[in-house]
């Protein structure tokens, strides 16, 4: 038996969620878009103003955007559900590109919540807009409380077909699957809900559940600060050590009588073939205590 190569075995299954735009409307590296809607009456100059300027106004943020949406488009959309008071396509400030996202401010809540019931996820220059509050309730966002995160979605299931599936169980703030640069779907997404006990609700029901023929994991999302903290902790009290580059013809038994030596073992497994039962030449060691897997690390590994 050669010496195997060993590691702990520490789960990382889980991604950090994406940085949603900014609250107020601004982005690092951003400034507001000099491209204003046509200057005619009632219609916006494209300059916004502050979502607090009014007592009951209403500011939606507008993501997932073609780089040539400009604002006059987004008046025309946005103006038919009310009086749009301004709206801003967030860009570049050095290549003045359109970083995907607008801010539109309208003069009443109202409003507003009609544009998100009635516009979210409609299609503008061929891409489905994605629509949440803006600056709602920031504390909401800084808590991560009702923060849910989804994985082993089928790509066929866009930020529409996630919010369709997780509404019933409370007020979403804010929906997305995460996709890569040309558009496609990774396979996991993020929901936000306005409580915790809407998530919680939802991770009981979903969790588990097939979605378009896929098994989903669906948990509370945990932010990355906190993941490489419990990450490092574990590192720093591992039990389970992985080992690989174990030749095919070592039995469970030798596996097993080479680690014994560093402590007591709680289980040792090779992994083998469902059908024809050879190994595949890697396998676990769980001991009962830390000092013993990381004697066994020490010693063993190379």
């Amino acid at each position: 038996m050669s010496a195997p190569e060993t590691a702990t075995n520490v789960p990382t299954d889980q991604v950090e969620a994406p940085t949603e735009a900014p609250a107020n409307g601004t982005a690092a590296g951003a400034a507001p878009s000099t491209e204003a809607a046509p200057e005619t009456a009632g219609e916006p100059s494209g300059t916004a103003a502050p979502a607090t300027s009014q007592p009951h106004s209403a500011s939606l943020y507008v993501g997932e955007l073609d780089p040539s949406v400009t604002e006059a488009m987004l008046y025309e959309l946005f103006s038919s559900i009310g009086q749009v008071a301004s709206i801003r396509v967030c860009r570049d400030a050095v290549t003045r590109r359109s970083l995907g996202y607008a801010y539109v401010n309208y003069n009443n809540t109202a409003d507003g919540e009609r544009a998100l019931e009635d516009l979210n996820y409609t299609l503008i220059k061929g891409r489905p807009c994605r629509i949440m509050w803006s600056q709602r309730d920031p504390a909401l966002r800084k808590t991560g409380q009702g923060n849910v995160f989804i994985k082993n979605l089928d790509t066929a299931i866009d930020n529409k077909a996630l919010h369709d599936t997780f509404a019933a169980f409370g007020n979403i703030l804010s929906c997305k699957v995460a996709q890569d640069e040309y558009g496609n779907s990774k396979g996991y997404g993020f929901v936000h809900y306005e409580t915790a006990e809407a998530a919680t609700n939802a991770i009981k029901h979903v969790n588990g559940m097939l979605l378009n023929e896929k098994k989903v994991f669906v948990g509370h999302h945990i932010a990355k600060k906190d993941r490489q903290s419990k990450f490092e902790e574990m590192k720093a009290n591992f039990t389970n050590i992985y080992v690989k580059n174990v030749e095919q013809d070592v039995t469970d038994e030798e596996f097993r009588g080479l680690f014994e030596k560093y402590g007591e073992i709680t289980s040792a497994t090779l992994s083998r073939d469902n059908e024809t039962g050879k190994s595949r030449g890697f396998g676990f060691v769980n001991f009962s205590d830390h000092e013993a897997a990381s004697a066994a690390v020490e010693a063993l590994n190379e």
